[in-house]
């Protein structure tokens, strides 16, 4: 990891080493919804390793970067540092009598168990997309497609549970945990692709999606090969403002 996080700051040093005008600083913000997918993300959490997994509201915002790539401004390498905050939602409900029994000693008298929770992420997101131009400069419409490295700063986690008996009582408990990551791993690697548009003057408008290629989960004692296979995915919508430096 290491390795390669000193590869994508070489690199990301010599474009702006070689580039002899165009290169551009500035500030993004964006609002996000993440979740979680893959094989195993409807298993976190859940009784019986199933749950239902839904999107979370969050944000991020930066640094950005403009380096020309080609003369003509058609291509350009865009990299960003972000504090970018991921998570999803999880819920499940107990309705089986069998169920409710098991887990619970009073579950004769429980005719409905409920669980919402919801556990945020905040990355140092290295974003690294090459954007194809559909004008010089690196205006108009563009496409960008990179990869990403990130790391996890903090965890956090809140989890209400209700419990609805039949006397038509009703208990309701909220659970939140503060810096919860020992079950998390500390770095992701994965790709970022959108598009958008950018004025002459710098200012942008995009959209973007960002895959996970590694499983966000590292169990101590648990094998690579073994762990849940749940990965970030993130839609991210952008507005950035690009100061022309060098322009």
């Amino acid at each position: 990891m290491k390795k390669l996080a000193l590869l994508t700051l070489g690199l990301a040093t010599a474009s702006l080493a070689h580039a002899q005008s165009g290169f551009r600083l500035g500030v993004r913000v964006g609002g996000t919804l993440s979740t979680i997918g893959g094989k195993n993300a409807d298993n976190v959490a859940g009784p019986g390793g199933s749950a239902d997994i839904n999107y979370l509201p969050g944000f991020n915002a930066g640094l950005s970067f403009q380096l020309p790539l080609s003369s003509d401004g058609f291509w350009t390498l865009a990299p960003e540092l972000l504090v970018n905050r991921k998570g999803f939602k999880r819920s499940y409900q107990i309705t089986d009598r069998n169920t409710l029994n098991s887990r619970f000693t009073n579950g004769s008298t429980i005719d409905k168990y409920e669980s919402e929770g919801k556990r945020n992420f905040t990355y140092i997101d290295l974003p690294i997309p090459v954007r194809i131009n559909t004008a010089p400069g690196g205006s108009g419409l563009y496409f960008e497609l990179g990869p990403q490295i990130g790391y996890m700063a903090r965890s956090s986690q809140e989890f209400t549970e209700t419990t609805k008996y039949n006397n038509g009582d009703k208990d309701k408990v909220s659970n939140p945990q503060g810096d919860y990551k020992e079950d998390l791993s500390s770095f992701d690697i994965g790709g970022v692709a959108g598009l958008g548009y950018q004025t002459e003057g710098g200012i942008s408008l995009g959209v973007r999606y960002n895959q996970g290629f590694k499983t966000l989960f590292d169990t101590k004692d648990v094998s690579a090969r073994n762990e849940p296979k749940a990965f970030n995915r993130q839609f991210t919508v952008q507005l950035g403002y690009l100061l022309p430096l060098g322009k």
